[in-house]
């Protein structure tokens, strides 16, 4: 027996009948009364958001954290208060350059944005499959996503623009190192850790602050792809990141990760020999070992990509007590542009979206806008302060502890003076065996090799002062004879 379906109905609710054009006759014109028609229309012409400037395409799941460890000492952030305490999470997983019809297997960084729903409210840990960035001031984040989108004259991606950039800001050898190594096309998005990267502080219950950096470690083991792989890969399908997540927690093998904090105190980072701040760097494990918080599952596919995975909206400034921030400059400066990214391209209400919706009480006295539900606080008084009965206030127990500058002076401080920019990086190349130096250089060469002979000589000589045979391996396949190399 044919199991009854509901009627179809129009956006307002009324039940429909036959579903054809309305028209004056067989062949006659369309009529401007049939409405049912051009509701679809209309809505059809209205059913794609902006794609988001960086990190537009992305595949998410849901899960839950688990508490593994005692880490109270470090931070009262609720959700963190417990071992065995379990919290609701969302993370989405995205390619960085490319935009929303990138494919999967392309050599980019991967994004790690991972939202967790706690009885605090929500915080969201927006991060990268890398531990650093490629640049430290955020005067210079916009300028290098141009590099990484289209020629403004050809709409052509353009290795002269992206090289051209990078040999100007040696800050970014770090992370091009990494992204060129055998670590820049990941096997699949369950094969791959994720990072907090900026500096953040934790505070406990004590009022006391120590800085810190996030790391999911995934149970999977790290895989990735060789050039050829991907190549073939990319030939045949473009979603093989999206088809590989998604089919693993439909077969219930649910990906996992473990999550580790890094902490210093502000007795170190005072001698510490690099800045404790700069995104371009990281802590050393062997001085800051990892220390284990808990366990990330994904265990849950959502029901509608656009609803859940394509609305969903992070950002460094959801914040919960216990975790704050830094003076890392560049996460100061997402602090307000994640955010005010999303009110332009969901809505000044995206918070209220069900996959961005806390599970907690909200009371604030933001009001109306476009979407305003209201549902949180209907005819409730409006403005702050007031002595309204029933209307929300500060709580004393939730202020954070005095942020001590000591005699900093307030500047516009040049980000390129007294910066080692060369020794973590060639660290990292050292670390490789003869044929991964030889695969590394051979990529970074194939690409620069498209940018101008002035570029290819600075870059070089970037990768020269990172280590010599560094640089000269670059400069013997790009066909540089480049006296004094090291200057």
């Amino acid at each position: 027996m044919t199991k009854k379906r509901p009627p179809l109905t129009t956006a307002d609710g009324a039940p429909l009948g036959r579903q054809h054009a309305l028209t004056a006759g067989p062949r006659g014109p369309l009529l401007m009364q049939d409405v049912q028609l051009l509701e679809q229309m209309q809505h059809f012409n209205r059913e794609r958001v902006p794609e988001r400037v960086v990190h537009a395409k992305g595949s998410g799941a849901y899960g839950t954290f688990t508490v593994t460890r005692d880490v109270t000492r470090y931070t009262k952030a609720a959700f963190l208060g417990k071992v065995g305490k379990t919290t609701e999470t969302f993370l989405r997983f995205s390619t960085v350059a490319g935009e929303r019809g990138a494919a999967d297997a392309e050599r980019d960084v991967r994004g790690f944005a991972l939202k967790f729903y706690t009885e605090e409210g929500n915080w969201d840990m927006v991060g990268n499959n890398t531990p650093v960035f490629f640049v430290r001031d955020p005067h210079k984040f916009a300028n290098f996503i141009h590099t990484q989108k289209r020629d403004p004259r050809t709409n052509l991606r353009d290795n002269d623009m992206q090289w051209d950039f990078w040999s100007q800001c040696p800050e970014s050898l770090h992370q091009v190192t990494i992204l060129f190594s055998d670590r820049g096309i990941p096997a699949s998005l369950r094969h791959l850790h994720g990072f907090g990267s900026h500096t953040y502080s934790l505070i406990n219950a004590k009022g006391e602050r120590v800085w810190c950096k996030f790391h999911f470690k995934t149970k999977q083991g790290i895989k990735n792809l060789m050039d050829d792989e991907a190549a073939a890969l990319i030939a045949q399908d473009r979603e093989t990141h999206q088809r590989d997540l998604f089919g693993a927690i439909e077969r219930r093998e649910f990906p996992q990760w473990t999550f580790y904090i890094q902490v210093m105190t502000q007795a170190q980072a005072d001698t510490f020999r690099w800045n404790p701040f700069d995104l371009t760097k990281v802590w050393p494990h062997a001085e800051y070992p990892l220390i284990e918080v808990g366990t990330l599952e994904l265990n849950r596919n959502p029901e509608n990509y656009h609803a859940e995975v394509e609305l969903s909206a992070f950002s460094p400034s959801a914040l919960v007590p216990g975790i704050g921030v830094s003076p890392d400059k560049m996460l100061q400066a997402r602090l307000m542009s994640y955010a005010d990214a999303h009110r332009y391209r969901i809505g000044n209400n995206y918070q209220q979206l069900p996959v961005n919706k806390p599970r907690c009480p909200v009371h604030h006295y933001q009001r109306d806008g476009a979407m305003a539900t209201a549902e949180g606080y209907g005819g409730r008084t409006n403005y702050w302060p007031n002595t309204r009965e029933g209307a929300p206030a500060p709580d004393d127990r939730y202020n954070d502890p005095v942020w001590d500058l000591g005699h900093a002076v307030v500047d516009r401080y040049d980000s390129t003076v007294d910066h080692d920019d060369y020794t973590q990086a060639g660290n990292l190349y050292r670390l490789f065996d003869d044929a991964h130096r030889d695969r590394l250089t051979t990529r970074i060469a194939g690409a620069l090799g498209d940018a101008r002979a002035e570029i290819q000589e600075l870059q070089t000589r970037h990768f020269y002062r990172a280590d010599p045979d560094y640089g000269q391996r670059v400069a013997k396949k790009l066909g540089l004879a480049l006296k004094d190399l090291g200057k």
